[in-house]
Order: C-alpha cells, then sequence, then structure tokens
C-alpha cells in the first residue's frame, strides 16, 4: 500500500502553524470530555458536570507534564540532562504514554482527595474514555509518518518516506486499531453493567499492556534506544508489563474483596 503521505501541518498561518498532531489531541480530549459527561448523567455514578470538567483539568495537566517528563526519563535522559532547557521544547516532539498514565494517575489522585472520593471509584469512571485519546494520538503518530514498523511483505506493508524505501508494518494503525478502538469498546461494553470497584480500572491496564507489548513486536524501537535484550525486548514492552501485572492484581482485588 501507499501510504498517504500526509503534510503533518494541517493549518499553516504564517505566524502560526497548527499540526494534525495536535488536532488529534484536542479532538481525543474532548471526545473523553463529552463521553464523560453523558456518564456523569447517570445516576449511579454521581459527578456533576462541573465536577467532570475539572476532572478533565486534572487529566490534561497529567498528560501534558507526565507525558513529556516520561518521555525524557525513559527514552532520552542523557540528551536532557545534556540540554535542560530542550525539556520545554514541546513543539520538537516527544511524549511517552506511560509517563503520561502516571501524570493522569496523579491528576485523578489529587481531584479524588479534592472531592472526596474513592481514588478507584474515580478510575472506574473515567477508564472507558480514555482509549478515545489513545486511538487519536496513534492516527497523529500515523500522519507524522513516525513510529514505523519492522519490514514486512503483507499486502498492507507501507514505505514511510521518513524511514526508507522498505515497505513496513504501519503499527502505529495497529495500536490505533487495537488500544483505540478495540480497547474502548471493550471497557465500554463491560462498562454497562455496575462492576466491582478497582475492575474497569484493572481491565483498562490489562488491555492496554497486552495490546502494546504485543504490537512492539513489529514496531522498531526508537534508534538512540534500540532493543535492550533477545534482539526483541522493547522499552515500551518493559514499561507495559507492570501496567499487565497491576491490571490483573486489580481485577483480582474487585472480585475478590466485597
Amino acid at each position: 500500500m501507499t501510504y498517504p503521505n500526509i503534510d503533518p501541518v494541517a493549518l499553516d498561518l504564517g505566524f502560526l502553524k497548527v499540526h494534525w498532531y495536535g488536532i488529534s489531541y484536542v479532538v481525543g480530549i474532548a471526545g473523553a470530555w463529552c463521553l464523560l459527561q453523558w456518564r456523569a448523567y447517570q445516576a449511579r455514578w454521581g459527578y456533576s458536570a462541573e465536577q467532570v470538567s475539572d476532572l478533565v483539568f486534572y487529566a490534561l495537566l497529567g498528560i501534558i507534564i507526565g507525558g513529556r517528563l516520561g518521555w525524557v526519563m525513559f527514552y532520552n535522559l542523557p540528551y536532557y540532562l545534556q540540554h535542560p532547557l530542550a525539556v520545554f521544547y514541546l513543539q520538537q516532539g516527544g511524549m511517552s504514554f506511560h509517563g503520561g498514565l502516571i501524570g493522569v494517575i496523579t491528576g485523578v489522585w489529587f481531584f479524588a482527595r479534592k472531592i472526596n472520593q474513592p481514588y478507584f471509584a474515580v478510575t472506574d469512571f473515567i477508564a472507558p474514555v480514555v482509549p478515545i485519546g489513545l486511538g487519536m494520538g496513534r492516527l497523529g503518530n500515523f500522519i507524522n509518518g513516525e513510529l514505523w514498523g519492522s519490514p514486512s511483505t503483507l499486502p498492507w506493508a507501507m514505505i514511510f518516506p521518513t524511514a526508507d524505501a522498505t515497505p513496513r508494518h504501519p503499527s502505529q494503525l495497529y495500536e490505533a486499531l487495537l488500544e483505540g478502538l478495540v480497547l474502548f469498546i471493550i471497557l465500554w461494553v463491560f462498562s454497562a453493567k455496575q462492576r466491582p470497584v478497582r475492575a474497569l480500572s484493572g481491565l483498562f491496564l490489562l488491555g492496554y499492556g497486552v495490546f502494546r507489548f504485543a504490537v512492539e513486536f513489529v514496531r522498531i524501537p526508537d534508534a538512540h534506544i534500540g532493543y535492550l535484550a533477545f534482539d526483541w525486548l522493547t522499552m515500551g514492552q518493559i514499561l507495559s508489563m507492570p501496567m499487565i501485572i497491576g491490571g490483573g492484581v486489580l481485577l483480582v482485588m474487585a472480585y475478590r474483596i466485597k
């Protein structure tokens, strides 16, 4: 298949360039916000529209701060130790999902304390909508022609101009499908019925961890990191392992603790 080679700049005003990657984040967050507002109207959750807005604000701060710091610490720490001001150059790219997750976990903790609600009751509330942002972010990666996959002879393999002339797995689309659409459907259907506290949070962590770990087998790791062991283990897989374990533990706790 031919890579569409979309211009990453959606709108160029001269003094301001609006990138598709930024738009994908805005669409993902806006979509999640709307669905949270809809969920808030359901009596069993008991959140007001104002509380949902506050929650999205705390989560957004976590995404930006945690995502950036996660990239710095997990993927390129030596460079940023030598160029500390580059940490603030967000326009150059560099965001980590796992760092963003830690940021969101922290932001939700502060929100839960603010409204005096159990922490996992809040994470269960937001878990089903998180894949919307994840899926949109991966589409942004695809438009940028970054985070491509390993060489492939499959009919849908693509040549990414930013890589080389070798047909490759469109791993960004795999992740958009699995971490975005499929995970959203699983969580949304699962949340349709009353579930024990921690169950939704656990299923999200487990589902994302498994999908991310699997796709990493056909995704090329960052060049400055490479494979960490066995010629296949990546940083993404190492960071996904705690999610898989933690998600399983939360599910066991949810159905054993009454």
